[in-house]
């Protein structure tokens, strides 16, 4: 996880703009001042002269005094370091965390970002551990005075815009797709991902597409299909058993085998839902993927790491260039066309996923879930998915329809 590598990866994922993530630690900061810089993005200069295939914006996620998780977008390196400036004497970790604790609310980390012209927004809101939904009950009671200087919402993996959009509070915000890149490799990388109408490469550009104003807005977002998400129905974070939101209350929130019930990010969105979930005229649309070597593996039930996947996956981006190019943007015809033999199912899969033509058997408990190509009936995913599990680990009891 260095910076070279990141934008090597990213090139060939086919994101052009990456946030550096954690720009106020010190040592981090430091390889970022060797990068060049121009309107507020950072780049490797290259030896060819082109211009540059990846961009980086300084970013940083930092947790308040709630545990509720900000993620901020930060203009210039002397903002930067100003920011650094006004947290170090509130945080007892940002010369060794990249992700600092701040003992601060959520309203005054959000006045420092607006001093700094940074912009903010909770990230990964719905998820039950340290998101702006497993604290609070609204934007204002996270943020307070503040919360008009909120400019965006991250989904986070567990929701999309459907999920959010039931929160009449969100929709006059933009919703962001992102992820942490736990690899620098495109199958950890830009899982989920925005699409940007933007005139140039730059800070003022980004912030008025986030904010969507001169005509500068988000046009598309990419993320997994919500129900994949590790927290998406309420389930024991230790024998992973699904609960309805009524069968866990009268429970108490404890699994049969002394586990805790964690209530699940679909329990929690319908709890605060207040109205019908219609998309605001400027919400895009959103696309549910995967990442590409995922695909082939579930399409050729390999693991994604494996020397075929590798191969295909390779040939794919020697014909078309990135990933996101083959996931997204190439006709499906062209893919069919392949000058290489490429196998139908891997087409299929492609199509399946860009039809949304799957099953999706939920996650829970701090477990992701199962998707299925070909979809069974939902009763025929869940027998597989506990067959694998007794497997695995012994038996555990049968999962019924009410569990999911």
């Amino acid at each position: 996880m260095d910076l070279p590598t990141l934008a090597t990866e990213a090139s060939r994922k086919g994101i052009q703009l990456l946030g550096t993530g954690d720009c106020f630690h010190p040592n981090w900061l430091r390889g970022i001042r060797k990068l060049e810089e121009r309107n507020g993005f950072f780049y490797f200069k290259r030896e060819d002269g082109g211009n540059p295939n990846t961009h980086f914006v300084l970013t940083v996620e930092v947790e308040d005094e709630r545990r509720v998780h900000h993620l901020l977008i930060v203009p210039s390196i002397s903002k930067a370091e100003e920011l650094y400036e006004s947290f170090r004497s509130f945080s007892p970790d940002i010369d060794s965390d990249g992700r600092p604790s701040l003992r601060l609310s959520g309203e005054e980390i959000a006045e420092y970002a607006k001093g700094a012209g940074a912009l903010i927004g909770p990230c990964h809101a719905f998820t039950p551990w340290t998101a702006l939904y497993a604290y609070h009950d609204s934007l204002k009671d996270c943020y307070g005075g503040m919360v008009g200087s909120v400019s965006f919402v991250e989904l986070g993996l567990s929701a999309d815009s459907s999920y959010a959009d039931l929160i009449e509070e969100l929709h006059d915000l933009t919703f962001l797709t992102n992820s942490d890149a736990h690899s620098p490799y495109p199958i950890r990388l830009a899982r989920e991902f925005n699409r940007f109408y933007m005139e140039d490469m730059g800070f003022e550009e980004l912030k008025a597409a986030i904010e969507r104003k001169r005509g500068r807005k988000p046009v598309l977002n990419v993320g997994v299909p919500p129900a994949e998400g590790k927290y998406n129905e309420s389930a024991c974070i230790r024998c992973y058993t699904h609960f309805s939101l009524r069968e866990a209350i009268i429970r108490r929130w404890r699994c049969e085998c002394g586990g805790m019930i964690k209530k699940g990010v679909r329990d929690r969105v319908h709890e605060l839902a207040n109205c019908d979930g219609t998309h605001p005229e400027h919400r895009p649309p959103y696309l549910h993927l995967i990442p590409l070597a995922e695909i082939i593996g579930l399409a050729l039930q390999k693991v994604p790491s494996s020397k075929t996947v590798t191969e295909i996956w390779e040939s794919l981006l020697a014909e078309f260039g990135t990933e996101v190019n083959v996931l997204v943007d190439v006709p499906i015809e062209n893919v069919h066309g392949a000058r290489f033999n490429l196998d139908a199912r891997v087409i299929e899969a492609i199509e399946a996923f860009r039809a949304g033509e799957i099953l999706v058997v939920p996650g829970g408990g701090g477990r992701y879930g199962v998707i299925e190509l070909k979809p069974k009936t939902i009763e025929e995913a869940q027998e597989d998915v506990v067959v694998k599990e007794e497997k695995g680990r012994g038996q555990r009891r049968q999962l019924s329809l009410l569990d999911f």
